[in-house]
């Protein structure tokens, strides 16, 4: 609730709060109503048929399943978060020799953990300067666009209330855990967990083993690192869009990532709306509101950032363009034979090195192909405007010669985006 990005509808009888995201058609809100136990129900009750009144939908987005039992509202599996006792962490640690390896791993290579306190990283610190580059460099590293919501990246929000730990090597800071109380279950959630590209294996963990020990020490029972999405039996609709999505959101590394630091137990988290609305419609409002807005930007904005799927994606289409190419009359379409061969050249070996890249970012080759591309804008649209335009014969040659144009101005954009991406990511 103390993020950006919420609004916050407060019962008229004054028994509870509920944190929203307006995203216009909808109201989705995060989680549950802030409210005296017994009085959950009634206040999300109240909140639906605000959201009504107001000719929005509402949902409630991360239950834990107690507002299942509300009258009139059906529930949609999302995925389970793990959950841990505590006090038992030093047990399961002793039990697990894979992440005890990972965790003396990371002490070997110079990595510590500290606890930091929020004047050590309040604006104009030296720390907190190296975060905020951290929290930049980590954010340049996804494959999606920047999503809002319950998953916006804001580790210092609130901090007084928060636990924070850095990892360190050599005096610089390499990853950090930001840490969120959850105050109903007398709880934390291990809410941002950031490593940098430079950060030794088994920093993270190690960092979850110091955060673990401290709440411990608090006399905490309880522990989560939050949703794992489309983990558990959802419906066989979401385990198709789990497949399909892989290339973009690696379900399954984050699901075995927290699985394999040997949770106590999965609680399953739900999403919640009224009876006579559509699930998928609720996962539709809950989708938007991660996107931070329209679902169409956001996919746009993700393809702009240049993905391994866009650039293979790039690659594989280049395949039928260059048979294409060949196929044409030169004389109609081409100043010369030359040079009809010579772009089916430069297509060829374009398409090898973006699928290079595209299996493997190396810096140097993606400027290059970055540039050449631009070229190929230039060079496609000088020929355009010289030889195919005067020799058009109808709009079909018009809807060529205009494909032609936008295609590598498209691939243009794409990887000068992914170039400036992977160098705040720090990929070389």
């Amino acid at each position: 609730m103390l993020e950006s990005g919420f609004h916050t509808w407060e019962d008229p009888q004054g028994r509870g709060v509920v944190a929203y995201a307006d995203t216009g058609p909808a109201w989705v809100a995060g989680g549950e109503p802030l409210a005296a136990p017994g009085q959950v129900a009634e206040v999300a009750a109240a909140f639906l048929a605000a959201a009504e009144r107001a000719g929005r939908r509402g949902c409630f987005f991360a239950t834990e399943g107690q507002l299942a039992l509300l009258p009139g509202v059906r529930r949609l599996l999302l995925g389970e978060q793990p959950a841990w006792d505590p006090a038992e962490w030093t047990a399961t640690l002793a039990g697990a020799r894979s992440l005890r390896a990972q965790v003396r791993r990371a002490r070997s290579h110079g990595v510590t953990v500290r606890r930091v306190t929020a004047p050590e990283v309040s604006v104009g610190t030296p720390l907190r300067a190296s975060l905020d580059a951290l929290v930049r460099r980590w954010k340049a590293g996804r494959a999606m666009a920047e999503m809002g919501f319950l998953v916006r990246v804001e580790p210092f929000t609130g901090i007084e209330e928060r636990l924070l730990f850095v990892a360190e090597r050599d005096a610089a800071p390499v990853a950090l855990l930001s840490m969120a109380p959850v105050y109903a279950r007398r709880g934390w959630l291990f809410e941002d967990l950031l490593r940098d590209r430079s950060a030794p294996n088994g920093t993270s963990e190690l960092l979850v083993d110091a955060g673990m020990r401290h709440v411990a020490a608090l006399g905490s029972r309880w522990a989560t690192l939050g949703l794992a999405p489309l983990a558990g039996p959802v419906s066989p609709w979401l385990a198709r869009a789990r497949r399909w999505g892989t290339p973009f959101f690696n379900f399954r590394g984050l699901e075995s990532f927290k699985g394999k630091l040997r949770p106590s137990h999965w609680e399953p988290i739900w999403v919640v709306f009224p009876e006579r609305g559509s699930a998928l419609r609720a996962l539709i409002d809950s989708l938007t509101a991660f996107a931070d807005g329209s679902l169409l930007r956001f996919g746009w904005r993700t393809l702009l950032r240049g993905p391994q799927p866009v650039l293979a994606a790039m690659a594989a289409l280049l395949v039928p363009w260059t048979l294409v190419l060949a196929l044409l009359d030169t004389t109609r379409w081409y100043p010369a034979p030359w040079m009809q061969m010579a772009w089916v050249g430069f297509d060829v070996l374009l398409a090898v090195a973006i699928a290079s890249l595209a299996w493997r970012w190396r810096h140097g080759l993606g400027v290059a192909v970055a540039l050449a591309v631009s070229a190929d804008v230039a060079v496609t649209l000088w020929q355009a405007i010289t030889w195919y335009l005067p020799r058009a014969a109808g709009w079909p040659d018009l809807l060529w010669a205009a494909v032609a144009c936008t295609a590598p101005a498209l691939a243009m954009t794409v990887l000068w985006g992914t170039v400036r991406r992977m160098r705040a990511a720090g990929v070389r």
